[in-house]
């Protein structure tokens, strides 16, 4: 029989229940990325201040028991009653969605916390929250349990300072993964944030250390000394940054930009210093600007122009090639897609930054011959490539035909179909891979040995990616296509699992690897589908009773230690090749569902996983150099 279903079914979500009942809706997700959204949501208003004048000095501090404090010096959240809901403004702002200083604009002109949802959504999934205000001669505080005021507004000093400071400390009901701060992934943010205000100061602090770090965020160059930080170490033309500043219609552009000696563009967007990490129109008016002044000065040179057969263009990925730049906007009533904030819609910025773009680089490369010609001629050079990378896919195409399904040969592949079940083991050597062609599941692991070396993709053009016998039969293995044709929906396997050796030539191929996928396949590591395997470090086995696989000295120690008397009769074995294990071995430690272990791979920061891969893994040595000396002190060396 049915439930009824009648009015007293239809729930009623008051004052902040809605957040706690639906987290994910207002800040994406209740994993990490949503804990540290919190602090951003919080630093943002801050932020506002510091845009609409008022503010210079901002702090953030993680105290132990995972409590974050954020203070500014702006002019403090108002505390006087609210004329129509008759309760503190203070009180309103972090207890109400949808309201705060935001949607008048002669409070901000500009602001990045639009929905008047932040503040209050973090308020609502804290356990705690405080909220202390210097203003007006007197210091306000307030005290909240999940949303909830537990005290008026009260008046606990004097003071001749302004300003504001949140405490809180996320809820563990609500953030069940972790409530633990990555220090490196807040670091990231707020030096975003620095250079995109220049004329502000952050100081970050990590007070959970027994000797508290402290990190001051300062960067008069602004986003020019963004673009120059991401390349640092590499060859730039020009030497100094293109540099746009222009305001219309209330809307400001301000642009970075140069050329490296790479092949991937890098273009990172920002709106009321908002990452937009998806873009939108401020990012389609730039690329439409820069395709439309490159081909123009391309066209009028006919010395250039006999580089390529009449019937090519020049498309803007060719024109991108090497490209570094920051894009920073500040928009009145700015249009998002979703209160996480990661698109712009607004139609007029893209005709705003398109006609800006388009003048001032005329103007900049009519003045500057030398670095025209010198990007022309490498947008050229990518050109050529593009052309020989279509006709080595044209060949790939024939072959696979002519090959029926196309796989390679030493893939031995699982019997279902369906990408969600399916995994592929991409196993270094062929030794290793029949140990697990014996070992797995054949319904739905896939298992493709791999020899030798692989490419460092960081250092070669894309045709020699598709044309290279380490690289193709992973390309094909996983048949979605790579680089700008890759398409998700094709995957064949939704777990991809790296397996190669604990030891020194294990972790290259499995950095290898991954520098390919991130670079030619990122939305795999996007979506959660690239995992590394974790094998046995030791097998610890007394006379012929069932061995324990422990994988690291901690484990190793402690089984020795549950062994008491007879600790020094057991064997133990150091695994230094997965070679070493038979198919039953691997099948219990490493490839078993319901008993591995494995690390799924994420980029909580693109722009700072693009930056160690170029620095790890590129041309230049330098940057490498001083890298190796600054982290030394942190590397496990095997011996």
């Amino acid at each position: 029989m049915a439930a009824e279903y009648g009015a007293s079914n239809i729930q009623v979500l008051k004052g902040l229940e809605a957040v706690r009942k639906r987290p994910g809706m207002y800040i994406g997700s209740t994993g990490p990325r949503g804990l540290h959204h919190l602090v951003y949501e919080t630093v943002d208003n801050s932020i506002d201040e510091a845009m609409a004048g008022f503010c210079d000095t901002i702090i953030v501090a993680l105290e132990r028991d995972d409590i974050v404090r954020v203070e500014d010096n702006g002019r403090g959240i108002p505390v006087d009653e609210h004329p129509t809901e008759h309760i503190s403004a203070l009180e309103l702002v972090l207890t109400r969605l949808h309201a705060g200083g935001k949607f008048d604009k002669g409070s901000y002109k500009v602001s990045g916390g639009l929905h008047g949802v932040g503040v209050s959504c973090v308020n609502a999934l804290s356990d705690w929250m405080e909220a202390t205000v210097k203003r007006d001669g007197h210091v306000y505080r307030q005290k909240y349990e999940r949303g909830i005021p537990k005290s008026k507004v009260e008046i606990i000093g004097d003071t001749d300072e302004h300003g504001t400071t949140i405490r809180w400390k996320a809820d563990k009901t609500i953030f069940t993964e972790t409530t633990t701060y990555d220090f490196d992934v807040l670091k990231d943010r707020l030096r975003e944030l620095a250079f995109l205000n220049s004329g502000i100061v952050i100081t970050f602090r990590d007070e959970r250390l027994e000797n508290p770090k402290e990190e001051i965020l300062k960067f008069e160059g602004g986003i020019n000394e963004f673009v120059k930080e991401l390349d640092e170490g590499k060859a730039v033309v020009p030497a100094e940054p293109i540099y746009i500043n222009e305001q219309r219609d209330d809307v400001v552009t301000e642009i970075s930009m140069h050329y490296n000696s790479g092949y991937s563009e890098n273009v990172h967007t920002f709106v009321n210093d908002i990452n937009t990490r998806d873009g939108g129109t401020h990012l389609e008016g730039f690329r439409s600007a820069v395709r439309f002044v490159l081909n123009k000065f391309f066209e009028n040179n006919e010395k250039l122009k006999k580089n390529l057969d009449k019937d090519e263009k020049l498309t803007y990925e060719d024109l991108s090639s090497g490209l570094t730049a920051v894009i920073s906007m500040k928009v009145p009533e700015p249009e998002f897609e979703g209160q996480t904030k990661e698109k712009l819609g607004n139609t007029e910025v893209r005709t705003i930054v398109d006609q800006i773009v388009k003048e001032k680089l005329t103007v900049y490369f009519e003045q500057n011959p030398a670095t025209l010609e010198a990007i022309l001629k490498k947008a050229i050079d990518e050109a050529k490539a593009r052309i020989a990378a279509r006709k080595a896919k044209d060949n790939m195409r024939k072959k696979t035909m002519s090959d029926g399904f196309g796989l390679p040969e030493k893939l031995s592949d699982c019997s279902m179909k369906n990408p969600e079940l399916c995994e592929v083991y991409i196993v270094e050597g062929d030794s290793a891979g029949g140990s697990a062609k014996k070992g797995r599941d054949p319904k739905t692991q896939a298992i493709l040995p791999l020899w030798g070396k692989m490419l460092n993709v960081e250092k070669v053009r894309p045709e020699k990616v598709m044309n290279n016998d380490k690289l193709e039969p992973v390309i094909a293995s996983l048949g979605a296509g790579f680089g700008k044709d890759f398409n998700i929906d094709k995957l064949r396997y939704h777990k991809i699992i790296i397996m190669a050796d604990a030891d020194v030539d294990g972790s290259h191929i499995r950095t290898l690897l991954l520098t390919f996928f991130f670079r030619y396949m990122p939305q795999i590591i996007e979506q959660g589908y690239v995992y590394l395997a974790m094998p046995p470090l030791f097998k610890v086995q007394l006379g012929k009773k069932d061995p324990v696989y422990c994988y690291s000295d901690a484990e190793r120690d402690a089984a020795l230690e549950a062994l008491g008397d007879q600790r020094d009769k057991a064997d133990v074995q150091r695994y230094k090749g997965l070679g070493e294990m038979d198919g039953k071995q691997l099948w219990e430690t490493t490839m078993d569902p319901a008993h591995r272990k494995m690390r799924v791979v994420t980029i909580p920061d693109a722009m700072a996983a693009d930056k160690i891969f170029s620095v790890c893994m590129g041309e230049e040595v330098e940057p490498r150099r001083k890298f190796i000396e600054e982290n030394s002190s942190y590397a496990n060396l095997d011996i």
